[in-house]
């Protein structure tokens, strides 16, 4: 089955306006012409394709239409930029802000060093990317999934390693003789994705504390379980400094927790996707850990 790519075109350019008028004004054609693009495409596919809502959105018939839309945009513009068309390539990658705020920082610097390019991130826990690979909003992703997305390939990156950190103060007024009072203890949790702190719960046979508190942004997360708010799962690369000057201790009793990170890309014949997955290769090796490596 062969699709016309300005019909393609048309598809992504709704539902990342989320208007069949919104899509008219930026392909600078009448919502008329737009909503024939949309009908031929669909008499192709022999299927619905766009739920006609606002903000308009794809039916599970569109999403690999949707997907190859956004693949031919990105190949489009990488022969455009080859042959000197001056096109900027924009790749879309999901990463969760854990790794942002560490070892993925290399690959920033990597990509840096090509002019004509443009990376987009977009910001997802590393247990929720699957969604964005799924429906072509991102092109790779830094995901906890070892099991590939449809049209995808996986390859292991490596472990994050994480410390349940808390203040010493804090620390203080939840001890009982060697132990902490983990029930009464407040806890720091990202985002209302964020499991990592019930993974370490659950291994104790604790439910959650009565108190708490959502930080989503890495680095104010750490500053809320320096202050005292509550205990947290700190990256192990920013919990060492932390520890060396007193700020942090670990939780009494808790080991470290190692989460698997793999590389989930578009099966594409990319260059810019295979210079991206070296950059994102290299980082790894050096910022994280093997699976189940030693303390």
């Amino acid at each position: 089955m062969t699709f016309d790519p300005v019909q393609l075109e048309t598809l992504a350019t709704i539902v990342e306006e989320g208007s069949f008028d919104g899509a008219a004004q930026r392909l600078h054609v009448t919502p008329s012409a737009v909503s024939q693009r949309v009908r031929a495409l669909e008499a192709a596919a022999g299927q619905v394709l766009v739920r006609r809502t606002l903000p308009a959105a794809v039916t599970a018939a569109g999403e690999p239409l949707l997907r190859l839309a956004r693949q031919w945009r990105m190949l489009e513009a990488e022969a455009g930029a080859i042959i000197g068309d001056n096109d900027v390539l924009d790749l879309q990658v999901a990463v969760n802000a854990d790794s942002l705020a560490t070892w993925f920082r290399a690959v920033l610097a990597d990509v840096a060093r090509r002019r004509g390019t443009a990376l987009r991130l977009a910001v997802e826990d590393e247990g929720h990317s699957r969604e964005l690979l799924r429906s072509g909003a991102v092109l790779a992703a830094v995901t906890a999934e070892a099991k590939p997305v449809q049209g995808c390939s996986v390859e292991p990156l490596g472990a994050m390693r994480y410390r349940a950190a808390v203040a010493p103060g804090l620390l203080a007024e939840h001890r009982r003789g060697n132990r902490a009072d983990w029930a009464s203890m407040p806890m720091v949790v990202f985002n209302e994705k964020d499991q990592l702190q019930d993974t370490v719960l659950a291994a104790r046979g604790v439910a959650r504390p009565r108190v708490v508190h959502r930080v989503p942004t890495t680095a104010d997360f750490l500053a809320a379980v320096r202050a005292g708010m509550g205990w947290g799962l700190v990256p192990a690369q920013e919990f060492a400094p932390e520890l060396a000057r007193g700020a942090l201790v670990r939780m009494p009793g808790a080991a470290h927790l190692d989460v698997p990170l793999f590389w989930q890309r578009w099966r594409l014949q990319s260059t810019a996707l295979e210079t991206l997955t070296t950059d994102v290769r290299s980082a790894a090796r050096s910022g994280l850990r093997p699976p189940g490596g030693a303390d």
